[in-house]
């Protein structure tokens, strides 16, 4: 086992390691909000092959898991270069209301994804518009 006051003076390497460029572009952007009775997840992934992103409902969350290929070949005439970057990402959020599962669909287009799932009837049924006075 280590010590950790060993490794306390390279934290903050780790920490700045961690929150580089690469990890940002790979953990997307997500937002959910309400729309004509539905609840709408987006969620930007650019970059991202359809066919890489999973979605999931269970027990009253949705999940979105994928991975991110890229890669780069530079050939000049004194040099070659050749990069190559891989990672996955897997966000799970808590879906406020009950949704009718078997309504649920998707669309990906340039890049972001949108998951439409109509909130059950008795979830639209507990709705109450509250009088501001």
């Amino acid at each position: 086992m280590v010590d950790e006051s060993l490794l306390k003076p390279f934290s903050h390497l780790r920490l700045s390691l961690m929150r580089g460029p690469e990890i940002e572009d790979l953990v997307p952007s997500v937002d959910i909000f309400e729309d004509k009775g539905d609840l709408v997840m987006k969620a930007e992934l650019p970059g991202i092959n359809k066919n890489d992103i999973e979605v999931t409902l269970s027990d009253g969350s949705i999940t979105i898991s994928g991975e991110k290929k890229k890669e780069s070949e530079v050939k000049k005439k004194d040099y070659h270069k050749w990069e190559r970057s891989y990672g996955s990402f897997c966000r799970t959020f808590p879906l406020p209301v009950e949704i009718q599962t078997d309504k649920v669909h998707s669309t990906f287009k340039d890049g972001v994804l949108e998951v439409r799932m109509p909130k059950s009837e008795a979830a639209k049924s507990k709705e109450i518009k509250v009088r501001i006075q």
